[in-house]
């Protein structure tokens, strides 16, 4: 039994933008194009990351390459999808200093080293196992999150790299400001990046292969795409704002309801609690069983539109579990598809639109669909 309010998730999409971004890899790398490493943390942004993860291993497989790597955000994340079959290599970005690292082991997961700490924790597992433990070491070139400072390496590398149960596969850095073309970090963080790569093999790391490049990056600047690249929002059809690629993108979630209710309101009634809404004009409003228990933000009242038979409707007031929505001069019935986010008939809700709205960033209208929320998959 499927709530009104419910998520349609289009693997076949998903299929699509990966093989985008893997043509555009194709076509613009020098020599051999850069290995994709899928990123499905917090639940493959709202999406579903078991389903995501198997997609995207199909894809993988019928198009007889390796599997994608996938990356999540914590241990926990990868031994749920170990559970649901997932084979694929798996990069465990963070939190490994509160975590079990049973985990790791127990699950072939392969786990970011980014503090001293990390890593005496991983070398400690690793010794009592009496195995050697593949992991990725991030540098920290300005973000000032996960990550051994770019400047004191020399250090704080040696005790990491003298361990014999600790291996070295790959180094990584994250960007934090890669959509945003005007802010010097971006090239910053990149130089510092290309100072410890030149600088590899005095600091014993060669032989590694390097990757930085979200979402942001790897649309923007070429250089950063090294031997791997992580997109994340573009996986599931989205371009980070303000960038703008000449890409063949397909939104994969789309967020459906249906209308419940159609009353009129006068001039100087409201609508929603603290009567955040008041008719300027006799209106035909409509009654929508979703708010903000299923991640939709209060800021989309006043801002966000819905489409309801194709029309784009203003969302008036956002409560708990329902939302007005104007349908003034619009063919509109009880039982009748709103669409939330995705598509209906020519227009599209975007949600890289609905973010610039509410003055937020797209991941997190996706992540915060609510757990309530049933997710239905096309393929």
């Amino acid at each position: 039994m499927v709530r009104p309010t419910h998520a349609v998730v289009d693997l076949d999409g998903l299929a699509v933008n990966y093989r985008t971004i893997r043509a555009l890899l194709e076509a613009g790398a020098v020599g051999s194009a850069p290995r994709i490493i899928a990123v499905i943390k917090a639940n493959a942004y709202g999406h579903g990351a078991a389903r995501v993860a198997r997609a995207l291993e199909r894809e993988a497989d019928a198009r007889s390459a390796l599997p994608p790597m996938l990356a999540c955000a914590d241990i926990e994340e990868g031994v749920e999808l170990r559970a649901a079959g997932v084979k694929a290599p798996i990069l465990v970005f963070g939190a490994l200093s509160v975590s079990d690292l049973d985990g790791v082991f127990a699950h072939d997961l392969t786990p970011t080293v980014s503090s001293p700490f990390a890593a005496r924790a991983l070398d400690q597992a690793a010794a009592a196992r009496d195995v050697r433990l593949r992991v990725h070491l991030k540098i920290d070139t300005g973000m000032n999150r996960f990550g051994f400072r770019h400047d004191n390496l020399r250090a704080t590398l040696p005790a990491v790299l003298r361990s014999p149960h600790l291996v070295v596969e790959a180094v990584y850095t994250h960007f934090g400001t890669a959509e945003d073309r005007a802010h010097p970090l971006f090239e910053r963080q990149r130089t510092r990046f290309e100072a410890v790569r030149a600088a590899a093999a005095e600091l014993g790391l060669a032989g590694v292969w390097w990757h930085a490049a979200n979402s942001a990056a790897l649309l923007r600047d070429r250089r950063t795409w090294y031997d791997a690249v992580r997109p994340g929002l573009l996986l599931y059809g989205v371009a980070p704002p303000p960038l703008d690629p000449d890409l063949r993108l397909r939104p994969v979630m789309s967020l459906r309801s249906r209308v419940v209710a159609v009353k009129g309101m006068r001039p100087g009634e409201t609508a929603g609690y603290g009567g955040c809404f008041v008719a300027d004009r006799p209106l035909r409003v409509a009654l929508v069983p979703a708010g903000y228990a299923d991640g939709l933000d209060l800021r989309l009242a006043g801002r966000g539109t819905v489409l309801v038979g194709g029309v784009r409707t203003s969302i008036l007031a956002v409560s708990m579990d329902s939302m007005v929505v104007d349908v003034t001069g619009v063919d509109a019935d009880p039982g009748d598809e709103v669409v939330l986010l995705g598509p209906q008939k020519a227009d599209l809700i975007a949600a890289r639109d609905v973010a610039v709205a509410i003055g937020t960033v797209p991941h997190e209208i996706l992540c915060r669909i609510g757990t309530r929320i049933e997710r239905t998959y096309n393929s």
